[in-house]
This record gives C-alpha cells, structure tokens and sequence, in this order.
C-alpha cells in the first residue's frame, strides 16, 4: 500500500487488509474520480458512515467491460452496496446540447473519456443484482435524483420511468443523502430488512400498484407513467406538484406514480439540515486531495475547486432551467462562520497553497445565511422561487454576515485573496430591503465583492435580454443588468481597476424565437460585448425548462410555448451569439430578411446599409 493510504477510505483489498479489516459494511461505487473532499457526494456520503463506525470501501469508476472484478473485489458487504453515479448526471457529463458524444470528462483522471457508462445507476445496479441478488443496493447522487419520477430524456427524444423501474436497486436517497442515509443504517442495524422501510423521508422505493392509497389527506397520487406517456399535459400536470413539494419547508406528502403493476413513491424531504448538521458534514476529516492511486495524474474538476470553500446548500432563485433547488431544495443551509474558517485554514496548509482562495461561494454565492423573516409564512410557502417574479417581501437578504466573513477570511495572514467564483445573484444585492441598515449594507456588499474579491473578470447570469424569455426563465428584467453594469463601473473607475464583466446567455430556451436571439444580438452589440459564455439550452431531467421543452405546455399555466426542437431552428438562434464573426454576418442578415426584421441589421451591423460612395 502506497504511503499514507490509511488516511483515505479504502479502493482496494490491499488497502483494507493494511486498516486491519476483516469486513467491509458498505461498498460505494462511484461514477466520478475518488477525490477526498466535501465538493465530492461518494466522498461526503463515504465519511459520514466512517464516523457512524462503519467500514466503508470506495471503489471509484469500476471497469464494467471485462469480467467484473471491480465489482467482485470487496465481495458483499454486510449492510447495502451503494451507488454515486456522479457529480453530474452521466448524459450531460457524456454529451452536447447537440447530442454530440463529448471527448473529456472533467471527474476523471486527466479528464480521459469513456470512464463511465451511460446511465451508470442503472448499469452498475444490473451487474451488482447479478452477482450478489440478496445483498441491498442504494443509489443516491444527481442521476438518481432527477430521474426519480417519470421524467424526459432529451438525448434518447423519449419519456423515461423512474429511474427507479429501470434500475434494479431496492432504494433511492434523493437530495443531499447525509440525513436519510444516516436514518437508513440505523433501521437496517436495528434489525430491519430494506424491503420494509418503505417510510424513510427522503427516499424512493418501489412496491405494488396495490399500495397506492385510494384517497389521501396528505398524500398526492401523480398521473400514472402510461398516462403522461399518453397525454403531454398529464406529464405537465405531475410537474407542478413535484416542483412544489421539492421546495417546501416543511414537506408531509408522499408522491405516489403507478408505473403498470408497480408503483414509485417518493417520501417526503428532510427538513433543510441546520447549521449544526451542515458543519458536521463539512467537519469530516477529509485529506482534500485524489486518492494517491492517481498520482501523476490530473483531475480537471478537482483542479477548480481544490482552494475553494462552500458557504452553504440550498438556493431560492428557482431558475426555471436549473435543477438545484430539485436537488439541495430553495431554503438555504449555512455553515457556521466557524466551521468555514476551519476550512479555510486547512486549505491553507496544502503544499501548493500560494494565498488565493479561488472561491469562497455556494450554489449562489451571496445567499448565505438568508431566509425568511418569518419562518412560520414559509411553512406554507409553495413559490419556486423567492426572487420571481419579484423578490418575496418576507425574505431577509441582508449580506452583513457574508461581508463580516469576508472580513474574517481577508484578516487571515497566509490569505493574500479570496475570490468569489461562483456565481453572484446581483438582482438579490441590489433588491430594496424594506430596512435602511440593511440596504447600506449591500451595497457595501456589491462594491466590496467588484473592488476586492474578482479576479479580473466577474462572471455573472442575465441569460437572456427579452422580458417574455426572462420571465419564462425566472430571471429579473435586463433593466437591472444595465443597473449592475453602471455599478461595477463605477467601483471600477473608484479602485482604479480595469476589470470585465462577463455575462452567461442562453439560446433556443423554451418560448425564445429567432427574433428573441436578434433583440439579444443587438442589446449585446450596444454594451459591446463579444461574447463568451453562452450555450445553447439543453434539457435536463425535472427542470420547468425541461418541461416545457417536451411537453410544449407550461405546467404553471396550462398555455402553450413554443420551443426550438430541431438542429435547425436551435442553430439559427445560436448563430446571434457571435454577430461580432465576419463569417456568420451573411448568415444573420439572411436571417434577418427571412422573418422580417430588416429594421435590426443596421442595429447588429451599423453602416450595413449605406453605399458605398
């Protein structure tokens, strides 16, 4: 065994017979790199079971090609094998909005390919039901999470199952697993068998159709998946009381979806976990690094984030195309400034450690320590979002707390700069607060994060310029980026600093037209922006976005939208990002005459129309 091994979970037998093990109780098997750090769920997920005084094995990108040994080696645990399938869902991590095999992977040493299969929960699931059929496998992770009810697959054009019904496992933990994970060994160590824990908040299991109750109090029967496969909008219809029981505080329905003779439910959440509870998971000893075996090796998705810290979980901004909230819920769970200052300096003793902080952030990296004033509003809240389409008079967005951690971190001697990399919510710095205090306060926030924590670029979202998208999106009016704009200008100008803003576009989003993207094109020259960080809208398993892409139907609303489904239409949108190409001009002026709107290539291409003298 490699020197110093014994400080990571064990990936080999070699390494277990060196801990002194006789058994292993839980077998994890990772889609992703096995990296020791609190960004990595099979790592999170693997230390807290260490500390419950579990022996835990990791066996990180198994090889599911050749005779199984990966699988076989640890042989079968004593309680349940488990199953991260990885950061990302496999789909997004394997292909392009165009449906383009990707050729790197960023979770795997150096960012090699093919590491992993598609749809890894269920591959994994199938060989460990093959070879050890008595011993429980749990899957848990984004896949597994998203894909918890019948949902659309953009990359195979169909609607899918639960994943639950695909993949032989006998349990799903959805959402951030420490909780619902550490409840589950507790009832199997007690003496429960897995097939009757079929209460556990936070987890999916599957049982007969028989189960379904025929009336409920609090329970929500859901459109049978032959039905939405049926009927578009019963899918439509289902979304809507997922999404809201997703964001509860305080969730008490269980979900219930017929699927033939079977039936899917989904338990209800966890509330948020305090702060007590996100600290302890944070606090775990991990050694922050890969695990030695990939020595030599680079990790790309380790690489961006091995000097960073995170605040919090959770996010309220309920964009319509983003699956946090799906997954970590809206209401935010913050670390205490303790427990971040901890990590902060044990980031600083790493070797290669040269005093700048690359990220102090979180899902969104100025929502930490907010919440609603009144907790007892919340309780019966069912929005999204706390920002759309306007921001919730109950919220508290008062930034002192980050500021007064940002002055702690900035106070430290061996931090030379914290960065903020994630990405920042400036229509909640800039939203009027009701309270004098509090408003001052952020906008010390807003010139504080331009003057001492960018790193030359700051990296913010409109996603798009017209009011009909962006409110489709969940996102606030453009107007406010112009606002932001002249603020970070002027702080700019204050500092003498010569900095860039750099704002994130989407095309072909869902009720976005061409001549959406040709409004975008023209705001975008105006501001004189060449853009950079833009994509084209990929739908992704339980999103509003994603909805609305299959179904064509808002779930909100019942209207129809219209959606650009075909490589044409989403090229023909996306060509607008780059005006600024001498190649792509002819291109968009032929565009432009196509749907009439002569008026925007003088716009798009002053001095287009005149002749030459």
């Amino acid at each position: 065994m490699m020197p110093g091994n014994d400080r990571w979970l064990p990936t080999s037998v070699k390494e277990m017979e060196a801990l002194g093990w006789d058994h292993v109780d839980v077998v994890l098997f990772s889609g992703d790199a096995y990296v020791d750090h609190p960004s990595f769920g099979a790592a999170v997920i693997g230390r807290m079971l260490q500390s419950m005084g579990l022996n835990v094995a990791i066996v990180p990108q198994p090889n599911w090609r050749d005779d199984l040994r990966d699988f076989r080696k640890f042989g079968a645990p004593r309680l349940f094998f488990g199953i991260s399938p990885g950061a990302m869902d496999s789909m997004v991590n394997h292909y392009t909005a165009a449906r383009r095999r990707r050729h790197d992977d960023a979770y795997t040493p150096d960012g090699r390919a093919g590491a992993r299969p598609d749809y890894p929960t269920i591959v994994y699931a199938e060989i460990l039901k093959k070879l050890y059929p008595d011993v429980p496998v749990v899957a848990g992770g984004i896949e597994a999470s998203m894909r918890r009810l019948s949902h659309y697959d953009y990359w195979q054009d169909r609607l899918r199952p639960s994943i639950i019904m695909d993949a032989p496992v006998d349990m799903i933990i959805y959402g951030m697993g420490e909780n619902p994970m550490r409840r589950l060994v507790e009832r199997l160590m007690a003496g429960e068998s897995i097939g009757e824990i079929t209460d556990l908040p936070q987890t999916v299991v599957r049982l007969s159709a028989r189960d379904i109750p025929a009336a409920s109090p609090t329970d929500i029967i859901l459109n049978s998946f032959e039905q939405c496969q049926a009927d578009k909008r019963k899918q439509a219809a289902n979304f809507k009381h997922i999404e809201q029981q997703s964001n509860r505080l305080m969730p008490d329905a269980a979900l219930w979806q017929q699927h033939g003779r079977k039936a899917v439910k989904v338990n209800p959440m966890f509330p948020p976990m305090t702060t007590e509870e996100v600290d302890a998971a944070f606090d775990l000893p991990y050694t922050r690094l890969p695990h030695p075996r990939y020595r030599g090796k680079t990790i790309p998705a380790y690489e961006m984030i091995r000097h960073s810290v995170c605040m919090h979980r959770g996010c309220f901004g309920g964009c319509a195309f983003c699956t946090i909230s799906a997954h970590q819920g809206k209401f935010i769970a913050s670390r205490s400034q303790q427990s971040i200052l901890r990590e902060v300096e044990a980031v600083t003793r790493m070797p290669d450690f040269k005093g700048y902080i690359s990220d102090l952030g979180g899902p969104s990296a100025n929502m930490y320590g907010m919440g609603g004033r009144d907790r007892s509003k919340c309780v019966r809240c069912l929005r999204p979002s706390c920002l759309h389409p306007a921001p919730c008079p109950n919220l508290n967005n008062d930034h002192s707390p980050l500021l007064e951690i940002y002055r702690a971190v900035d106070e430290m001697p061996a931090v030379k700069k914290a960065f903020v990399g994630s990405g920042v919510r400036y229509d909640l710095a800039m939203a009027p607060s009701g309270s004098a205090k509090t408003d001052a306060a952020n906008r010390r926030y807003c010139e504080q994060l331009i003057a001492r924590h960018v790193s030359g670029r700051l990296k913010v979202a409109p996603e798009h310029t017209e009011p009909h998208v962006l409110n489709l999106m969940r996102k606030p009016d453009f107007s406010l980026f112009y606002k932001f704009k002249e603020i970070f200008e002027q702080v700019n100008r204050k500092h003498g600093l010569r900095q860039q803003l750099i704002p994130y576009f989407i095309s072909s989003h869902p009720g976005c037209r061409e001549e959406d993207m040709a409004q975008l094109a023209a705001a975008t020259r105006r501001l004189d922006f060449h853009l950079e960080q833009v994509q084209d809208f990929t739908p992704t398993p339980m999103t509003l976005s994603t909805e609305i892409y299959y179904t064509g139907i808002h779930p909100y609303t019942g209207q129809k939208v219209y959606c650009a489904t075909n490589p044409a239409a989403k090229e023909a949108q996306r060509q607008y990002f780059f005006w600024y190409d001498p190649k792509r001009r002819p291109a968009i002026t032929t565009s432009l005459r196509r749907i009439n709107r002569q008026d925007l290539i003088a716009q798009i291409f002053p001095g287009a129309n005149r002749r030459p003298r």
